[in-house]
């Protein structure tokens, strides 16, 4: 497993860290679970990455996961969580306030079972809560020792930038990662906030990377039943499987068959062309992806002509435009 620099940081992370969000809910910890953990730990994937609502139900992705990560050594291991999405009623219960931010930190170390956090997240932006707030939240978590590094999830290269100088003016620690939603088909970070984040030596890691698995052989010949996209008010909508975009899936699949790989494992190392994404966020539901997933290792390198030919290939790709944004 190759070791990135967190942007100018000394932490180093797995080039891939295993998702803890779908999969990973439920009354206890499952067989699977503890396999798929085991097993990413066994083939150099240190980091585990969780969120305060992840589940279902919210909350149970966290209490699971820390279970399980009690077998392994504290200080071999990255575990991350994020506060800002709804987690629970009320005023207080979602957003960036430093009310909500404070409190579902204490609660997510409660659940993991642990002293701290590696990294520690706004999960999105708040347009509520000004930023001196939020960021003023993050420094306070790191100053209680409850956090080692802060970072920020889905903010706009301006609010990146603006949040990167709130911290410095004020002498709050400093961010460290910024976590944005990149692959093949979401190339919006590449408008901006790949470069903010080089120039301000922000890491990077990037989640959805598969587009919730629309970038694997799942879906090339069709929505097969039990899949994401068939579950009522999916998250991967269906105009997304268009006939035409199901076209390039197979196209890109093709390449990726010529270069010795799955289309999974291009994309994954598509993300990680740029030495500047410091890891690539994958979700699993079996042990046997995950290692699949690794394999990307072996042809992970690509040529300019290669570059340009998927390019070619992306630009038949029709999605809304939101996510170009």
């Amino acid at each position: 497993m190759p070791y990135r620099k967190c942007g100018r940081w000394g932490l180093k992370l797995p080039a891939i860290t295993l998702g803890c969000w779908h999969n990973f809910g439920g009354d206890s910890p499952t067989r699977n679970q503890k396999e798929m953990i085991l097993s990413a730990f066994d083939h150099g994937i240190t980091h585990f990455d969780l969120a305060n609502n992840y589940g279902p139900p919210y909350g149970s992705a966290e209490l699971n996961v820390g279970k399980i990560l009690k077998e392994l050594p504290r200080d071999e291991i990255l575990i991350t969580s994020k506060a800002g999405y709804d987690m629970w009623p009320g005023p207080y219960g979602e957003w960036g306030s430093r009310k909500h931010m404070l409190a579902s930190l204490d609660q997510s170390l409660r659940r993991v079972g642990v002293e701290y956090f590696d990294l520690f997240y706004s999960h999105r932006p708040d347009q509520d809560s000004p930023l001196d707030e939020t960021m003023g939240a993050l420094d306070t978590a790191v100053r209680q020792g409850k956090v080692l590094y802060v970072g920020i999830s889905s903010y706009s290269d301006q609010m990146t930038r603006d949040s990167a100088s709130i911290c410095k003016s004020n002498g709050f620690a400093p961010l460290t990662i910024h976590q944005p939603n990149y692959s093949m088909l979401n190339r919006w970070v590449e408008n901006g906030l790949i470069d903010t984040c080089g120039e301000l030596g922000l890491g990077m890691i990037a989640f959805c990377p598969l587009f919730q698995g629309l970038l694997t052989d799942k879906y090339l010949n069709g929505i097969p039943d039990g899949s994401r996209a068939s579950i009522q008010n999916s998250s991967l909508r269906k105009n997304e499987l268009s006939d035409q975009n199901i076209k390039v899936i197979q196209e890109l699949n093709d390449h990726s068959l010529q270069r010795g790989q799955s289309l999974a494992q291009m994309a994954l190392s598509w993300v990680l062309r740029d030495q500047r994404v410091t890891s690539a966020l994958i979700g699993a539901s079996t042990s046997e992806q995950i290692l699949e997933n690794v394999k990307m290792f072996e042809q992970a390198e690509f040529s300019v002509d290669e570059l340009r030919k998927i390019d070619r290939i992306l630009a038949k790709i029709n999605l809304p435009k939101s996510l170009w944004a």
